[in-house]
């Protein structure tokens, strides 16, 4: 393996450990704010399920970053090489200021955003734009389908369970199996954005390149993954298990049903956009509307920062490898 092949790997793996660190608190983010998991607990259980995730179920959503933005496999090795490179590190390094920050924001929209910054930056490459109008209208969708179907499956949980007492320890061990759901469908979804291109280059196979990711994801939640579960868990609405319980219900159904289509979409997204839509039951006035606009925001400008470090990032490495 080339020194450029080998440095697209380490920038996969880069990712995948940002993306744990930030996106780890989607699966249990919501445990760790209603008081029924602690810390050390949530982040162990993300990273195990998380990774099996990734293993079991993770190459489907591998091939539509590693082909289906840029058809990478079609492009000059070298070419191909400097894209794959400059995605993994500029994505890597949105994400680790992100969450430096303690903003959960998208790793699909910066590995996407990514990519696509890259491939424009080589120039003459193709970029198919159907796939990423499609990846767009499913990162629209995404939070407005998790917030309603939270919306919806809350009410009608609260009208079933209407004058009934449900011990603490039934929702603590219900939200414990759901955050178990989402870290499984989150390690099968977001895999991709850490080893899709890598896979796209040619220089693993799906499955290779999901345990390698996987096992960075792992170790990104066990680091660094408690910055980002404190906002989630306790900084956008003050949760109650029953809540968090149906939140990360509706976001862990609405992530498996895009990974059965291949689809990358954003699991902060979901989680974000499942948290308002328990929150709108109780009024506007029950959800943090102040970081609710920090991460929205957080969320417009993902795609275009890690697309402009990795457009930066392309002209860099082929200056470097042309002299």
């Amino acid at each position: 393996m080339t020194l450029l092949g080998l440095l697209t790997i380490v920038g996969g793996l880069y990712v995948g450990w940002n993306l744990g660190a930030n996106d780890g608190a989607n699966s249990m983010g919501t445990a760790v704010g209603a008081g029924v998991r602690k810390m050390r607990e949530a982040v162990l259980i993300v990273a195990v399920f998380g990774f099996l995730g990734a293993v079991t179920m993770g190459s489907g959503v591998i091939k539509t970053i590693g082909r289906g933005i840029v058809p990478l496999d079609t492009v000059a090795a070298e070419t191909a090489t400097l894209i794959a490179i400059s995605a993994m590190f500029g994505a890597g390094a949105w994400l680790t200021l992100a969450t430096y920050l303690g903003l959960p924001v998208s790793t699909t929209h910066s590995t996407v955003g990514a990519v696509a910054g890259a491939g424009l930056a080589a120039g003459g490459v193709p970029i198919i734009w159907a796939k990423l109008g499609e990846i767009f209208v499913a990162w629209i969708a995404t939070p407005i389908g998790a917030a309603i179907t939270a919306y919806v499956l809350y009410r009608l949980m609260s009208r079933l369970l209407a004058g009934r007492e449900v011990s603490q320890r039934v929702w603590a061990w219900l939200l414990t199996l759901s955050g178990i759901y989402m870290a499984f469908s989150w390690g099968a979804n977001d895999v991709a954005n850490a080893t899709g291109v890598i896979v796209g280059a040619g220089l693993l196979g799906p499955f290779t390149a999901a345990a390698m990711g996987g096992l960075a994801i792992a170790l990104g939640v066990l680091m660094w993954g408690y910055r980002v579960m404190q906002t989630v868990g306790t900084r956008i609405l003050a949760l109650t298990p029953p809540m968090a319980f149906m939140a990360e219900l509706a976001a862990a159904l609405n992530v498996h049903l895009y990974t059965l289509a291949g689809i990358p979409v954003s699991t902060t997204h979901s989680i974000i956009g499942a948290i308002f839509g328990i929150g709108l039951v109780y009024g506007r006035s029950a959800v943090n509307l102040r970081t609710a606009r920090d991460i929205v925001l957080a969320w417009a400008f993902t795609p275009i920062g890690a697309g402009a470090v990795s457009f930066v990032l392309f002209f860099v490495l082929k200056m470097i490898v042309g002299g």
